[in-house]
């Protein structure tokens, strides 16, 4: 009789035991704003799936504060900027001007800031794990109505893998990257929205 009892008994504790390496493997929120707060600059490669599930893939440049590049692969046209708190996006089947907007409306701007932290009151609207990444649904607290940013991070080392952004129009876009290198020597050239327009075409 003892055999059985201690059997069922065990049960519980091993489910227990087991469960414990995925619990230990999501990143808290000190940990994954410390790894964005641990580089400036960053380059690779990003696959973006938009809402309407069209695919286009290009080259991202980064560097903290407040500038990333896109530069996307034919045969999209297209090239999206954010520099100098404004987003510009050229497109390559029109002569006319980009189209601009300030960053901040973006929550892009979130990872882009001088200093990330998601333990900032508001800021973080859902801290997940899905068994694989850490995902950190976060919010400008003073502007909700711009949308969010959803992040997923991978351990060991921590790295940011993709991200999707629903924009105040509920619109989503998800970006996953590949091949990101950090630390990585980047001028400000790149990120001249004045310049890049007078270059053009």
């Amino acid at each position: 009789m003892l055999r059985p009892m201690k059997r069922f008994i065990l049960i519980p504790i091993l489910w227990a035991a087991l469960a414990l390496p995925s619990a230990a493997e999501k990143l808290s929120l000190d940990a994954i704003s410390a790894y964005l707060n641990s580089f400036e600059t960053a380059s690779g490669k990003f696959t973006q799936v938009n809402a309407d599930q069209t695919i286009a893939t290009g080259d991202i440049l980064m560097k903290r504060p407040g500038r990333v590049r896109f530069e996307y692969n034919p045969p999209d046209e297209a090239l999206v900027i954010a520099g100098g708190g404004q987003v510009a996006i050229f497109d390559g089947k029109s002569n006319s001007n980009p189209t601009q907007y300030p960053l901040r409306r973006t929550p892009l701007s979130i990872i882009l800031d001088r200093n990330v932290d998601f333990a900032r009151a508001r800021m973080v609207v859902a801290h997940d794990y899905d068994g694989t990444s850490t995902i950190v649904t976060a919010q400008d607290p003073e502007n909700p109505q711009y949308g969010n940013i959803q992040l997923f991070f991978t351990p060991n080392p921590v790295e940011l893998r993709k991200w999707i952004i629903t924009d105040e129009n509920g619109t989503r876009t998800e970006v996953i990257l590949q091949d990101m290198q950090t630390g990585v020597q980047i001028g400000s050239r790149p990120f001249n929205i004045v310049f890049e327009a007078e270059n053009w075409n």
